[in-house]
């Protein structure tokens, strides 16, 4: 009779707590994922970084995202507005091994209802060398961890005249995995404001899809161990050094190249000389309007020099239309702004910045 009075007692105690046990749960998987919400015009420095009380700067919440504990997802979540970086931002947290995902987006993305150009935050770095690194030459984002994505963000050069090299997004460690950048403008200006390379990067795992590379000298340079590397549906215009630039470390990568614009650039690619052509496959592309296509580089030699090809691939890649873009009206700037126009044969790769229809997007 006791047994039975004890068993009564302890479902009764189990089912009277299990909605505080699964509150309890519950909360500690919400603690887990943390967001921390930036406003450069509303924001505080000493905010909480919730979304109705954001924080002031990207340094501030990378800063938060740092230190903090308990958590399987770092979200930094940035409204309209420009963000100034004064110095290199460092993106790693103090988790060891350090693979928690880690997520900076713009609040408003390109597919989202309402967007425009207008929304998307435009990130900045104004100061001057700050890595010494093989040589003297500055950054913008230094991604120091894997798993890091970069989603609906505006980067400009630097318009500091003591930086000769910017690189706005850096990944030296070649043992990192991990990097998804989607959806991204750079633009830069070779007499004000120059990005000498939007993207240098080492190790596996560079997903790169619907970005825009307007005017920068180079769009990528691939270091060490670089592998798993997968550029799509994006356009490369006005590269005035080359679109791609891989190879140091002499390692031949898997490389996914499909569905991409290249136009208006010195070199579409270039690589070792020592290493030979790649056996690359450019599928489902547009080459056209470059002043060559590939080219080798010795090293001992400093300079490029274009060759034919012949182990590199193209599939059902046109090397001959023209390609037109969206420019800037006298009423401002336009929704679509550096996609490419209409009229254009391009258009139906979808390579640019919308991932959904343009026509519906508008």
């Amino acid at each position: 009779m006791k047994t039975n009075n004890f068993l009564t007692f302890a479902r009764f105690s189990f089912h009277s707590a299990l909605p505080l046990i699964l509150m309890v749960i519950l909360t500690s998987i919400k603690a887990k994922a943390q967001t921390y919400y930036v406003d450069p015009l509303s924001g505080q420095e000493n905010a909480t970084g919730s979304r109705a009380n954001p924080l002031l700067s990207i340094e501030k919440a990378v800063a938060l995202a740092d230190h903090a504990e308990r958590r399987d997802t770092i979200h930094i979540r940035l409204a309209p507005g420009l963000y100034i970086l004064k110095s290199k931002l460092v993106i790693r947290t103090a988790q060891k091994p350090d693979r928690v995902p880690y997520i900076i987006e713009a609040a408003v993305m390109p597919d989202d209802q309402g967007w425009e150009p207008g929304k998307m935050p435009v990130i900045q770095t104004i100061g001057g060398v700050n890595d010494t690194i093989g040589f003297s030459h500055a950054v913008g984002l230094s991604v120091e961890k894997d798993n890091v994505s970069l989603l609906g963000l505006k980067f400009l050069g630097n318009p500091n005249s003591s930086v000769e090299n910017f690189y706005p997004i850096r990944r030296a460690g070649k043992l990192l995995s991990g990097l998804t950048v989607s959806q991204c403008v750079f633009v830069g200006e070779a007499n004000s404001s120059p990005i000498q390379s939007a993207f240098w990067v080492s190790g596996p795992g560079i997903h790169v899809d619907h970005c825009i590379f307007h005017n920068c000298k180079i769009a990528f340079v691939l270091g060490s161990e670089v592998n798993d590397f997968s550029l799509t549906n994006t356009i490369i215009d006005g590269a005035y050094n080359t679109a791609i630039w891989y190879g140091f470390a002499g390692n031949v990568p898997s490389f996914n190249f499909s569905g991409n614009v290249i136009t208006n650039s010195s070199y579409v690619m270039v690589y070792p000389q020592e290493k030979g052509q790649p056996n690359f496959r450019l599928k489902n592309s547009y080459l056209a309007g470059n002043d060559n296509l590939f080219g080798a580089y010795p090293k001992e030699q400093d300079r490029f020099f274009s060759e034919s090809r012949t182990a590199l691939k193209l599939v059902n890649t046109d090397l001959k239309k023209i390609i037109s873009f969206v420019k800037v009206q006298n009423s401002g700037i336009t929704h679509d702004n550096l996609n490419i126009s209409s009229p254009s044969d391009a258009r139906t790769i979808k390579a640019g910045l919308f991932k959904a229809d343009t026509k519906k997007a508008l």
